[in-house]
C-alpha cells in the first residue's frame, strides 16, 4: 500500500518503543488526505492561485492548527515506523528551532520527529509538527543540506500553507476532522476500511490536493534561503540537495523520491533558487559532530548488523571518511553492539575516548555495554557522571532512571523523576518512568495515577480514565492523594465528553 500517497510516512520496522506487525494501510497519510478531499475551498480550486504570506487571511485558527498537528503526532507515536530515538529526535528538534528562532513569526516552536523509512522525504502538518524519514537524514551529505529541507518545511509552516489547503471553513471543520482521525485510527487494524475509505475519498484527487502548488513552493524556497543564511548554514546547499532529488528523480522514473511528489521541483524552482544565492556571500559551513553521530547511528542500523560493521571499518582502514574520525568510531561501536560482539564495541569506544572527543551520545553508548554485560552499577556510574554533565539530554534522564531501576535503586530514581517533571511536565515518557519507580516501591495509586498521565498526554483519554479507576480502586493512599486522583478523573471524564461532542458536530 506504501506509495498510494506520496509523501507521507511508509511502514517500517517496529521500534524500539513500540512493536507488532506491519500493518497494510494507508497509516496517518489517509487523515489529511481525506480532510483535504472534504474542505478544499472552491476560490483555490477556480484559480489555482492561494493567498500567500497574509496570515490574517487564513481561516484555520492557530488553536485548531495546534489541535490538528496534536492529533497527527499522538496517532504517528503508535505508527511502526515510529523510531522512538530519543537522541535522534532531539537533535532534529535542536536544528529545527534553530532555524525557527530566525523566522520572522515570533515565538515559533516546532516539533519534529524521526520516522524510520528509508525514502527521502520530510513532511509538515498544522501546528509546527515536522516528521523526516530516516532515508532523508542518511541522504544528506552535509548538515547544512539537512538543514534546507527542514527551512523549506518551517517556511511552510510559518506561512500555513497545510491550514490554508486543508480548509478556510475555519472552526465549522474542527468536528470534521476529530472524526476523521477516529476513523483513521480505528481502519489501522482493517485494511479494508482504509482502502474503502481511500475509494470513498477518491484517492486521485486527493494526491492532487496534496501536492504544494508551485506558489506554496517558491515561497518556501525564499523564506527558506532566508532561515538557512540567518541561521549560519551554507545557503548553496539547498541548490545541490534539490539538484541531487531531481537527478535521483530522472535516472529512477519508477523511484522519484517522495520529496518531489509532493514537493513539485521544477527546473524554473531550480533555477530561481540559483538566482537569489548568487547575491549571497559563500560560506563554508563545517558539520557539527552531533549531526555526523546521529547519521552513524542511523546507519549501524541500516541492512544487517554485519553489513555495518563492514561498513565502518572500511571507512577507518581506507581513510574514507571526510568528517570526525570519533563519528565513525562510534558508528562501528554501535554496529557491534547491535551484532552482539561486545568486546569489539568497547574497544572502538575506548578509540573515542583517545580521540578526546565530547558527546552525551558517547555517554550513553558506554553505559549500554555496560548494562549489556549485566554491569547495572556501573552503567549507572557512567549515567550519573552524564546526567550531571547533560541534565537537559533526555536520553540520559530516561537511561539514568532505567539505570537505577535495573540496579535496584528506586527511590533515587523516583526522586529523578520528581526533580525532572518539574521543568518537563508534558513529557509523556517521564510520567511512564515514574509509573515504573512507583511500581518497584510498590506503591499502586501512585502508579496508575502517574501512567494516566502518560496516557493522556499521547491522546489516549480513555486509557487514562481507565488507570484513574484503578487508582481509586488502589487503597493505598492517602486522603490528599486520593482527592487528587478524584479530581484528575473528573477533569478527564469531562474531557472525553467534551471530545465525543465534537466528534459527533454537536
Amino acid at each position: 500500500m506504501k506509495g498510494e500517497f506520496y509523501g507521507w510516512p511508509g511502514q517500517g520496522e517496529p521500534s524500539r518503543y513500540h512493536s507488532g506487525m506491519k500493518p497494510r494501510l494507508l497509516s496517518l497519510q489517509l487523515f489529511l488526505a481525506c480532510a483535504l478531499s472534504f474542505s478544499i475551498p472552491q476560490p483555490l480550486r477556480a484559480n489555482g492561485l492561494p493567498d500567500l504570506g497574509d496570515v490574517a487571511q487564513a481561516d484555520m485558527s492557530p488553536a485548531l492548527e495546534k489541535r490538528i498537528g496534536e492529533q497527527v503526532l499522538n496517532a504517528l507515536r503508535h505508527d511502526p515506523s515510529w523510531l522512538g530515538d530519543e537522541e535522534v529526535n532531539a537533535y532534529l528538534n535542536r536544528l529545527g528551532n534553530r532555524l525557527a528562532s530566525h523566522s520572522e513569526e515570533t515565538r515559533l516552536t516546532v516539533s519534529l520527529f524521526a520516522l524510520r523509512d528509508s525514502s527521502l522525504n520530510a513532511f509538515a502538518v498544522p501546528g509546527g509538527v515536522i516528521g523526516v524519514h530516516t532515508g532523508l537524514i542518511l541522504a544528506a551529505e552535509s548538515e547544512s543540506e539537512l538543514a534546507s529541507v527542514l527551512a523549506h518545511e518551517i517556511s511552510h509552516v510559518t506561512q500555513h500553507h497545510q491550514a490554508r489547503m486543508i480548509s478556510k471553513a475555519g472552526q465549522g471543520q474542527i468536528a470534521s476532522i476529530a472524526a476523521l482521525v477516529v476513523a483513521v485510527l480505528a481502519a489501522r487494524s482493517n485494511p479494508d476500511l482504509a482502502m474503502g475509505a481511500a475509494t470513498a475519498g477518491q484517492a486521485v484527487n486527493i494526491q492532487n490536493q496534496l501536492n504544494y502548488t508551485r506558489d506554496f513552493e517558491r515561497e518556501a524556497d525564499r523564506l527558506g534561503l532566508d532561515l538557512l543564511n540567518r541561521s549560519g548554514y551554507d545557503v548553496r546547499s539547498m541548490e545541490s540537495f534539490f539538484e541531487r532529488l531531481q537527478k535521483y528523480g530522472r535516472l529512477y522514473d519508477n523511484n522519484t523520491p517522495g520529496y518531489l511528489r509532493t514537493h513539485p521541483l521544477t527546473t524554473e524552482r531550480l533555477a530561481d533558487i540559483g538566482n537569489r544565492i548568487q547575491g549571497l556571500p559563500y560560506k563554508q559551513v563545517a558539520d557539527s559532530l552531533e549531526f555526523q553521530l546521529v547519521r552513524a547511528k542511523l546507519r549501524a542500523q541500516e541492512g544487517t548488523a554485519q553489513d555495518a560493521v563492514t561498513y565502518f571499518s572500511t571507512q577507518l582502514k581506507n581513510k574514507t571518511y571526510a568528517g570526525d574520525p570519533a563519528a565513525v568510531h562510534y558508528g562501528l561501536s554501535q554496529s557491534y553492539l547491535r551484532a552482539g560482539n561486545l568486546a569489539a564495541a568497547e574497544k572502538s569506544l575506548e578509540n573515542i575516548r583517545q580521540l578526546k572527543a565530547e558527546s552525551s551520545l558517547f555517554l550513553t553508548l558506554a553505559a549500554d555495554l555496560r548494562s549489556k554485560q549485566n554491569d547495572a552499577k556501573g552503567a549507572v556510574a557512567i549515567l550519573r557522571a552524564a546526567y550531571k554533565r547533560y541534565p537537559q539530554e533526555r536520553a540520559v534522564v530516561y537511561a539514568l532512571i532505567e539505570a537505577l531501576l535495573t540496579a535496584g535503586q528506586p527511590k533515587e530514581a523516583l526522586k529523578i523523576t520528581q526533580d525532572d517533571l518539574f521543568s518537563h511536565a508534558n513529557d509523556s515518557l517521564a510520567h511512564s518512568l515514574q509509573a515504573k519507580t512507583y511500581a518497584a516501591l510498590g506503591q499502586r495509586l501512585q502508579q496508575h495515577r502517574a501512567q494516566a498521565e502518560a496516557y493522556a498526554l499521547t491522546g489516549r483519554l480513555s486509557e487514562a480514565i481507565g488507570q484513574l479507576e484503578l487508582a481509586q480502586k488502589a487503597g493505598d493512599g492517602s486522603f490528599y492523594e486520593q482527592s487528587q486522583v478524584d479530581a484528575r478523573l473528573q477533569e478527564f471524564r469531562a474531557r472525553r465528553e467534551e471530545e465525543k461532542k465534537l466528534i459527533k458536530g454537536k
